[in-house]
């Protein structure tokens, strides 16, 4: 039998899958590395500042493969599996690039609970940015809803972020900023997922 294509990248020469288990509110980014940059970070960071627990699919700088959401199965990979049983709810952190959407934040997934507390916990920290919570003003290929999406594998399902290349340190704005510096930006939507972690009752 044929492997999926999930399978397939994690058996790609130089794609690692990073797993660290804490509490049972976790922190994803399976399109980390080269692919949706600095995602992996921010999840990892933000994870470790919370006790969260996280997990993580990082590309090396020569590939660039997007697996869709809902085919980044735990029953292709174990130790997603055994994250996903860890857990009970999932904050994923994406990437994406749209016109008209540079300075927007998208909190899809089905815990709209969740979305909305998370939100309240950016937008006083990220004053220049847009954290959208409201469905219909999401593009719905940015929404996360569905049912395969890991965002809403565990038990209390979890919230898809979607974050524009500014707040993570990849806009021309930052051209000064020396390679490898975090942005303030970035810095500040850190602080902000680790205080919404840290105040959310699973």
């Amino acid at each position: 039998m044929s492997q999926t294509p999930f399978r397939d990248l994690l058996d790609t020469r130089g794609v690692h899958e990073v797993c660290e288990l804490r509490g049972r509110l976790g922190f994803m980014a399976y399109h980390g590395g080269s692919l949706e940059e600095m995602t992996d970070v921010i999840a990892r960071r933000a994870a470790e500042a919370s006790g969260a627990s996280y997990y993580g699919v990082l590309q090396p700088p020569d590939l660039n493969w997007h697996i869709p959401s809902h085919k980044v199965s735990p029953a292709e990979s174990p130790t997603l599996h055994e994250f996903v049983q860890h857990v009970h709810v999932v904050i994923t952190i994406h990437g994406f690039g749209r016109e008209g959407l540079w300075t927007t934040l998208l909190l899809g997934g089905q815990n709209r609970e969740l979305a909305d507390h998370v939100a309240t916990h950016l937008r006083p920290k990220l004053p220049s940015y847009t954290v959208e919570t409201k469905l219909r003003r999401i593009p719905k290929d940015l929404r996360g809803l569905h049912d395969q999406n890991p965002a809403n594998l565990p038990p209390k399902q979890g919230v898809q972020i979607e974050l524009p290349p500014r707040i993570r340190g990849k806009s021309p704005m930052w051209k000064n900023y020396a390679a490898g510096d975090m942005v303030p930006h970035t810095r500040a939507l850190i602080d902000g997922l680790a205080d919404a972690v840290r105040t959310w009752s699973i």
